[in-house]
């Protein structure tokens, strides 16, 4: 393993371990979470990671669209991320990770 793999890695625990003393946030918010920054992490983006709702309910193992919709939208109502959508089919949608919220306290 090479030294950018070991840093990813290393962030994406960091932010995870935060992500997980939130009370409000479940166990289907923290894999959609991790399936975020694992895709940022694959793609070498700290911040604005390129995603499709395919890729995120297959890492984060959430089956039904009714429940993958349901945890991203509070995700951004709770302020983790900030959505923006691609309507063309040839360009994907983009997360923003918010960095100010990792640092508040909860």
């Amino acid at each position: 393993m090479n030294q950018t793999n070991s840093n990813g890695e290393e962030q994406i625990i960091d932010h995870l371990s935060i992500y997980m003393d939130d009370p409000k946030l479940s166990v289907w918010h923290l894999a959609l979470l991790a399936a975020i920054l694992s895709l940022g992490c694959r793609q070498g983006e700290r911040k604005r990671i390129k995603v499709s709702r395919s890729k995120l309910m297959q890492l984060s193992h959430i089956n039904t669209l009714p429940t993958y919709h349901k945890y991203f939208k509070q995700l951004q109502e709770l302020g983790y991320i900030k959505y923006s959508p691609s309507y063309h089919p040839g360009y994907k949608s983009e997360v923003e990770i918010n960095e100010n919220r990792l640092s508040q306290e909860f």
